[in-house]
């Protein structure tokens, strides 16, 4: 193929995970890119329910209608005490992932100027009037790309900076016995055995019978499957669920990391999501830092160069105080994973769980900022902090 056939478009997605999803979806919605020829790129059409995500808000969001659960209360456990958390007047929300790409893909497939094609990215090569893209089957042009496929190499072949993994199975479980609360979620039950790492029991339920029930870690190295599932077995025995039927299955690994992404991004080049930098590192919570960095981007594409100068993507993203909050808890759980219980339990333990639900979604302010940081065990963050400051 010469290059007068290389087909040649304004923006190139590669990947179509949920922070490109948000961000075309809200560019249509905006009006403004109409003008702009896009390609996204993805070998996965998003036609399986892959995923489940959840989030707190306390205000109606452009998601509620593909919502498919809500609760108002959440659940704090571990070996020693159990707390029921009110949330008002948050919410946290569940939406399937097939919901939530049927949603995107019925406005956005509509545009005329969007295409999207089952094709696998091999090579992302910036020039300096343009990006080229090689598929497996084509070769693109575009004048930005936004890259949403993640290298996991860039953040594992360094040391400068922790990397941990939330690592978890789950089972959509329908039991035998009324054994769970469907208006309350568990955030975080420690009442596991630990064995020397931060593992915990997330559980979802729908009604008194049905539930989604993972056994997620934060640490670094992953267990084989069935040392997953036999946990999930042993913790419903222990519910007293009787005999239950597995549903669904989801696993899954997201990276924690206060690793600079960013400082991969070129004039041309902005990686997005868990590729960007857009995952948070403490909590491994993707969807509602994608939401709000999606609108970020957009509003940032939507400037006049004319007021403004030409793009450049490396002045896109902004680093705050609440990375360095989260490198202090990636060094901690770094270096003493047993620790994890411990830290969160401090926090939710008397800590105002609408603040702290706040301060994990970065919208205090400095003084509520301290407020939740006092709850937590002082000598492993003073110890982290000097780590930090002397490295």
């Amino acid at each position: 193929m010469n290059s007068s056939q290389i087909k040649h478009f304004d923006y190139i997605f590669t990947g179509t995970g949920l922070a490109t999803l948000m961000t075309v979806y809200k560019m249509v919605l905006s009006g403004k890119s109409t003008n702009k020829s896009m390609l996204l790129l993805d070998h996965d059409l998003k036609r399986t329910n892959d995923r489940t995500w959840c989030f707190w808000a306390d205000k109606e969001t452009m998601w509620n209608s593909i919502i498919s659960k809500k609760w108002n209360s959440a659940l704090f456990a571990n070996a020693d005490f159990r707390r029921d958390l009110e949330l008002k007047p948050y919410q946290y929300n569940q939406i399937w992932g097939i919901d939530f790409y049927n949603f995107v893909f019925e406005v956005i497939s509509k545009e005329s100027n969007i295409t999207f094609l089952k094709e696998k990215v091999t090579d992302i090569n910036e020039l300096e009037t343009h990006v080229f893209v090689g598929t497996t089957e084509n070769r693109y042009t575009c004048d930005y790309l936004f890259n949403n496929i993640y290298t996991k190499a860039f953040a594992e072949n360094q040391t400068k900076y922790p990397v941990l993994q939330q690592h978890f199975v789950g089972w959509f479980v329908k039991a035998e016995n009324e054994i769970f609360n469907p208006e309350q979620a568990t955030f975080m039950d420690f009442s596991v055995e630990q064995r020397g790492n931060t593992r915990f029991m997330y559980v979802l339920p729908t009604s008194k019978k049905e539930a989604l029930v993972e056994y997620t870690f934060f640490s670094e190295k992953l267990l084989s499957k069935e040392e997953y599932e036999k946990e999930i077995r042993l913790y419903l025995e222990k519910l007293g669920a009787g005999k239950f039927e597995i549903i669904e299955k989801e696993q899954g690994s997201i990276p924690m990391t206060c690793y600079p992404f960013w400082k991969k991004n070129t004039k041309r080049v902005l990686n997005i999501g868990t590729a960007g930098g857009w995952t948070k590192p403490s909590t491994g919570f993707t969807f509602k830092n994608s939401d709000k960095k999606s609108s970020e981007l957009v509003a940032f594409l939507n400037v006049s160069p004319e007021t403004s100068g030409p793009l450049s993507m490396t002045s896109f993203h902004k680093k705050n105080r609440f990375w360095f909050y989260d490198l202090l808890l990636l060094d901690i759980l770094h270096r003493h994973n047993e620790l994890g219980c411990t830290v969160f339990s401090s926090l939710f333990k008397k800590g105002n769980p609408v603040l702290i639900f706040k301060f994990l979604d970065e919208e205090t302010n400095l003084m509520e900022d301290f407020r939740v940081i006092l709850k937590c065990p002082k000598l492993p963050f003073i110890k982290a902090l000097f780590r930090i400051l002397f490295k």
